[in-house]
């Protein structure tokens, strides 16, 4: 009897360990496994008028923002950039690509190249970036309820043009007129250049244009408002950005104060301007499309929004060659000193 019971109970043991043995190691395959998950992988489509430092600063900060949030190029993100070099026939032709391909999502950067897409991408989300008026440019129907499969950031508040235009009236006496580059074949430089001469106007300071079609026209544009202008306006035009250089030389060399209506181009030798760093344009843009990604929003239920920390900015090393006194009245309209009094 109690050699069967030694047996049995030897039998149990045995069971047990091995039962034991069993769980563990589905236990350990278990956790193997779950500390392995899938990564998703990711594509984006981005479509850029042209090269200037603007643009390329709103797509860097745009691929700042998605690899902030853990979706990298080169780990789980591959991006499809294409640039139009200024061509509208590239633009159809890259937005005609895009449509055709499969993306998870579609960056537009500048206003002929997200009209260019909002019109031939209809399945996927869109974002646009440096627009100046989303409505006008009829990328939407509705800023707070775009509706559809877009959405985005305008790179402008109405009050910038405002501010500058009353800073250039307010320290400037001397300046009657503004002359301004413009390519009145964008529309979002068009509805700058109108809200500016508007501004001027409450300040009887009148404007004179000189009209572009391309980049290459920049510099004699600038150069036929010596004499007829007393200082020099540019808008987000990307036709005029582009060539942003002529018109620097030109002012140097005739002494003319050259205002802008972006930071970059003051870093070039503007004297000022009242903006903010495009890189947390695109910064903000990439955000909208993280909540896209990964939380699956709908870029018509995204509210459409704009730039609201504004900043006069300034340019010493350019007022001295423009022959422009910078007084300490005008210092004390930067709010961020250390940052936006370029030395």
């Amino acid at each position: 009897m109690k050699k069967w019971l030694a047996i049995v109970i030897s039998a149990l043991m045995v069971t047990a360990l091995a039962g034991c043995g069993n769980s563990d190691s589905k236990k350990a395959e278990s956790e193997g496994a779950g500390s392995q998950p899938d990564k998703k992988t990711y594509k984006i489509a981005i479509s850029q008028i042209v090269e200037h430092p603007s643009l390329d600063a709103t797509r860097e900060g745009f691929l700042a923002a998605l690899k902030d949030a853990g979706i990298s190029e080169g780990d789980n993100l591959k991006v499809d950039y294409k640039n139009a070099q200024g061509d509208s026939t590239n633009n159809l032709s890259i937005a005609q690509t895009i449509a055709d391909d499969k993306d998870d999502l579609v960056l537009a950067i500048a206003t002929s190249s997200a009209q260019a897409i909002v019109q031939k991408v209809k399945d996927k989300p869109v974002l646009f970036a440096a627009i100046t008026d989303p409505l006008d440019a009829m990328l939407v129907s509705n800023l707070d309820k775009p509706g559809g499969n877009v959405s985005g950031v305008s790179d402008t508040n109405p009050a910038a043009v405002q501010k500058l235009m009353d800073f250039i009236a307010s320290n400037f006496p001397n300046v009657k007129t503004v002359g301004i580059v413009l390519n009145e074949g964008e529309q979002n430089a068009v509805v700058m250049a109108k809200n500016a001469e508007e501004a001027l106007g409450k300040h009887n300071i009148k404007v004179v244009k000189a009209a572009v079609t391309n980049t290459s026209e920049v510099k004699q544009a600038a150069q036929s408002l010596i004499g007829r202008a007393d200082a020099i306006f540019i808008t987000l035009d990307n036709t005029v950005v582009s060539g942003a250089d002529t018109i620097v030389q030109v002012a140097n060399e005739n002494h003319i104060p050259f205002f802008s209506s972006d930071r970059d181009t003051v870093e070039k030798g503007a004297f000022a301007t009242v903006g903010f760093k495009y890189f947390d344009h695109g910064y903000q843009v990439g955000q909208m499309a993280v909540d896209i990604l990964k939380n699956g929003k709908n870029p018509g239920d995204m509210k459409v929004t704009m730039q609201e920390k504004l900043d006069l900015i300034l340019n010493l090393k350019a007022a001295a060659v423009q022959g422009i006194t910078v007084t300490d009245e005008m210092k004390n309209e930067v709010q961020d000193k250390e940052q936006n009094i370029i030395q």
